[in-house]
Formats: C-alpha cells, structure tokens, sequence
C-alpha cells in the first residue's frame, strides 16, 4: 500500500503514480495513523510506503522504517574529495570514465561511492532483486541533497535496475563492463552497522550463484570484485584473489580478467 504523508495535492499525485507502479493500493491518509490504516486495510499488513516531503518511507510491522539515505557513502566521498583513499575505490581499480555494474545495490552506498570515482563520463548500473529498496534507492538517488554537489551529481547518474543479478548479467554483451561488483547480504553481520540493520529485514538474501559469477567474468573487461565478511568461504568458493584486508570485518577480493 501507498499513502501520502499529508494531505498536499502533489504528494498524493506521486504516491498515487507509485502504486500504479508497484501494482497495490493507494490510501488517502487525510489524518489516519499508520497503525489506523493497518487496522482499515487488511492488506497494509505487508507494509505501508509512505510519500512525504523528506522522501519516501516503508513502514512494516516488527522491521525498522526503511528510508534512503546516503549514511556512509557521503563520509567516503568527502574523504576522496580531500584526496584520502577509499577501500572499494583502491580494490576495485575503478578509474574516470569506467562503466560499473554494482548486482547488488542495496540502499546504493557503494555503487554512489563507484559512480563519483567513475566520474561525469563513467556509467554506473545498479541492481536490486527487493522491489521496494529499489524504489526507494531509485527514488531518494533522484531527489536527495546533501549540500554536496558533487556527492548530488554523483547520485543522479547512477542507474538503478529493479530484477536479478543473474538474470540482468545473462542479456549483457561480453565484455560491456570494465567493472563486475557484488556485495551479497553477509549471512554474518557486520556487528555495529546500525545503517544496515534496516536492510536485513528487506533484502534479498541468497549466498552467491556459481553463474552468476561465470556470467560476471564474461561481461567484465577487467575485474569481477567482492565484498564480504572476512571469514566468508565465498573468496575460495569462486577463486576470487583477496586484495585488502585490514582489521575491519570485511575483506575484498578480485578476480582479473586478463
């Protein structure tokens, strides 16, 4: 279900066009709590997407509201922008004008991270399987400002895709990317990571496809990379080479296309 989170004619247009969309009910919220609307509309149990001024929320019952924010993404670019180093930057090799494909985007922290580092002429696609988080990654990479216009400009060219890593690789062309990236849902969590918490509850959660990897090397030109917790067997799984490994809980590993 959507709603509007008050009664503003344009708020209502927009959440109205999103229920079209995602093929559910629109409800006229006027006053109504969001807890009032569970109780009218036995189909909001699912969960609510509320439209507002500030962008848009989901609220569902027992998970924590889910909203998009760029949380860490904006730290770590201000820190490139001020010339330090960033992880995924340096593990990834991602230059100016590379063309990037992020299969699993998540709230998109990283694919803004690899969208600023590829720059006004590179190409950032960003796929998620969860139709809600990537509407509201979608919608909140069109709309938000940080009071950074780089970090803005950044957003606004990344290209989010709704649908399956493996199934997205298998219409691509050989080799159509410099970049292959994947950042599964670690099966442990990363304990301390409150800006992650929310996106359990909404994500899809599945260990890596053998395909998807083989499909990844057949599009990438130069590097299929990944992103997981460090005492995560996947590196050795899908022969990934571990280039960066710190003290933190998350480790990066290459495969190079030669």
């Amino acid at each position: 279900m959507t709603t509007a989170e008050k009664p503003d004619a344009a708020l209502g247009a927009y959440a109205r066009g999103l229920a079209d969309e995602l093929g559910c009910r629109f409800a006229d919220r006027r006053r109504e709590t969001l807890a009032g609307l569970a109780r009218k509309y036995p189909d909001a149990a699912s969960g609510i997407l509320v439209a507002g001024p500030q962008g848009l929320r989901f609220a569902a019952d027992g998970a924590e509201p889910l909203f998009y924010h760029p949380s860490m993404a904006q730290i770590r670019v201000k820190r490139l922008l001020e010339g330090g180093g960033d992880a995924l930057v340096e593990a990834s090799g991602v230059r100016r004008g590379d063309v990037v494909v992020d299969c699993t985007a998540g709230l998109g922290a990283d694919a803004l991270v690899l969208s600023y580092a590829a720059g006004a002429d590179g190409n950032v696609t960003a796929i998620e399987a969860s139709r809600i988080l990537f509407m509201i990654v979608r919608e909140g990479l069109k709309s938000y400002e940080s009071g950074m216009p780089e970090l803005d400009e950044a957003m606004r060219r990344v290209n989010v895709m709704h649908g399956e890593h493996l199934q997205a690789l298998r219409v691509m062309q050989d080799c159509s990317a410099d970049i292959v990236y994947f950042d599964p849902m670690f099966a442990k969590p990363v304990l301390g990571s409150a800006s992650l918490r929310p996106l359990r509850a909404y994500a899809e959660d599945r260990s890596l496809a053998a395909e998807a990897i083989a499909e990844a090397r057949r599009v990438a030109r130069r590097a299929v990379v990944l992103k997981d917790h460090k005492t995560s067997g996947e590196f050795e799984r899908h022969g990934f080479r571990r280039v960066r490994t710190s003290y933190s809980a998350v480790d990066y590993g290459v495969i190079g296309i030669q």
